[in-house]
This record gives structure tokens, sequence and C-alpha cells, in this order.
């Protein structure tokens, strides 16, 4: 058996977060009790920030939970891990990933690759363009024959907890706040049941916009309006914060133009999603309208959303995993102890 990761904050954010108990230290939580009942009493904590862990301890929880009884029920020693990052991630993140698993697991193996190459791979394609969007970083990912290629990625950090914030500003202008970390999930769950991506925000502005009523934990019910368009406009729209950033439009067609002439009408042509944030209602057709006014006119444009996107990184990850020409791919305990961090960079994917 290979244990897969995927170190994003998105895959890991329902089940995995790092919570304390309020006015109390956070080394640890009684385990009797379960979270998602209790998590009103708690303050929750997220490691990762745009891909990038900023708490290696509380990742480190994350990871011998997944161990655990309460999961996968089995001894880290005993199975190789593949662990896979979103691109143009800091290299020393890497090598700390790579320092836990061979260091505090003592795996025996550990293989690290590119979300947006898996999730290509899930969709049985070996060339194409990834653009995969979660819960911290938005990426546009050229692939030609398996391979990445570097000099066309593109990368912003506007993604699913973004607009779960914007959300929540927008909420609190109409008079509805959350001010918790607990009420923070709240607002994502808001987000994920009730907002959609409009194919014309300016007309969608000018109507009147139809309310869905959400009931709160509380029991009391709140009723959402243009909020439901509004919060996802963020990922077409980064200036509606004041950030700088591409939109995700121009983040796929900017990555295709930086790649070689000669693949520009195969990847326009092979488009895949991936991803939770690319999950909202209208997402698809949204970026088709805005691909065609950026694209050359004579270019076909094709859009693949699997249903299962939210884990085609899973998916492409366990089919890799399963390839026998894949064991030759793993870094060894035993290369990583010669080599160290040399040996993950000379094997990353």
């Amino acid at each position: 058996m290979v244990v897969l990761f995927r170190a994003d904050e998105g895959a890991a954010s329902k089940k995995a977060e790092s919570r304390c108990w309020r006015g109390a230290g956070c080394s640890s939580w009684p385990s009797h009790l379960p979270l998602q009942e209790h998590r009103g009493l708690l303050a929750i904590r997220y490691p990762m920030e745009h891909g990038v862990v900023r708490d290696w301890n509380d990742m480190e929880r994350i990871w011998q939970y997944v161990y655990s009884k309460d999961q996968l029920q089995t001894f880290s020693e005993e199975h190789p891990v593949l662990l896979t990052e979103a691109p143009l991630n800091p290299s020393k993140n890497r090598e700390k990933a790579a320092e836990v698993f061979f260091e505090t697991f003592n795996v025996p193996a550990l293989f690290i690759s590119m979300q947006a190459v898996l999730s290509l791979y899930a969709t049985g394609r070996t060339t194409g363009v990834v653009l995969d969007s979660g819960d911290g970083v938005t990426h546009a990912v050229p692939i030609y024959e398996g391979f990445a290629m570097p000099h066309s990625i593109m990368r912003v950090d506007i993604a699913g907890r973004d607009v779960s914030r914007y959300l929540r500003l927008l909420l609190r202008k109409e008079g509805v706040d959350f001010h918790t970390s607990a009420e923070f999930e709240v607002v994502r769950t808001i987000k994920e049941r009730a907002c959609y991506l409009s194919i014309n925000p300016q007309k969608d502005e000018a109507l009147e916009t139809e309310k869905v009523q959400y009931t709160l934990p509380d029991g009391s019910v709140l009723d959402v309006g243009p909020a439901r368009f509004r919060a996802p406009e963020l990922l077409f729209q980064p200036d509606l914060v004041g950030d700088e950033s591409e939109g995700l439009h121009e983040v796929l067609v900017f990555a295709i133009h930086k790649s070689d002439m000669d693949l520009r009408r195969t990847l326009f042509a092979n488009i895949v999603l991936s991803g939770g944030s690319t999950l909202f209602k209208g997402f698809g057709d949204r970026l088709l309208s805005e691909v065609k006014k950026l694209a050359p006119k004579d270019v076909k444009i094709k859009i693949s959303a699997p249903q299962e996107r939210l884990y085609s990184t899973w998916i492409g990850g366990s089919i890799l995993a399963s390839l026998d020409t894949f064991k030759k791919m793993w870094v060894s305990k035993k290369e990583y102890e010669e080599d160290g961090s040399r040996a993950i960079h000379r094997k990353t994917f």
C-alpha cells in the first residue's frame, strides 16, 4: 500500500484542522470528543497558508492522525508515501516535508509530485493544461507527454479561502457578522452550498437576485442574496479586494501563451479543471466565456470538468503509484540518508 497525501489546505480543511480549546493550551485536545460536534468550543487553525506549511507542528499532528486508529490504522514505517504539492512552492517546504517523513515517521520511501500532473493523469491524458484552484492556491500548468513545463507555469495566491473571507465581508455589510474561526467554517459551508459564478455579473447586479435560505447551526435562517455571485467573482476579479493578481482566466491563457507555439492549439483543446474552487455552479461556462475573449479567434477551446475533480490529484496519484515503472522513482530512506535533500530535488516530478 502507498499512503498518498495531497499537501494542500483545501484537501485537509474539513477533517484535519488543528484545534485548540479556547483559553487552554494547544498541545492536545480531548480525543474522546467528536470534534465536529464541538467545533463551537474550539479555535480552528490551518497549518497551511497559500499552499505553504506555516506551522510544522500542526502539520505533523495531522499526518500522525492519518496513520492513527481513527483513520488508516497502520504504521508509517511499513508504507512509502506519495506527497503532492503546488508548483513553485519554496524548496525549503519540500525539504522540511522530507525531513518529517523520513526522520519522524521513518517511512521506507518518499516521492513528491506536482498536483497538476496527477490531475491530468486522472483524466487519461498526458498532454494538456491543468487549471487547479483549491483552498489556498490557483495555478495553471501546461504539461507535455507527462512532464510539466516549468517555464510556462502560472500561479496566484487567490483561491477558495479568499472567496470565503470575501463572502464573510459581504455578509458583514448586510448585518450578519461571523467572528470566530468556528464561524468561519460556517461561512465556508455557505459558500459551497449557495454561491455560484455568473456568466454576466454586470447584468446580475442590475437584476433582483433570488435569495436562498441557509439554516445556521443555532437554528436561525439566513437569507443570502447578491453575495452568492459577488463572492466567487473574486476568482476572476481579484482587484475586488485590492489584489493585483491576474484572474483565473488570465492565469490560464498566459500559461498557454508562455508555452511553445506549436503546442498552444493542443493546450487550448485540452484544458482540465481540478480542485474544489472549480466546483462553483457556472464556473466552466464563465471560464469558457472569458478565455474566448483572450484566445486567438480560430482556436478550438475545450474545457474538461471531471465530476471527481475535487479528488483528481489523489486519483492520478493512485494511478501513478500502481505503475511498475514508478518503483524506480521513489527516494528510498537509504538514498535520503546518503544524499539528504539533494535526493529529493533530483527526483521531484
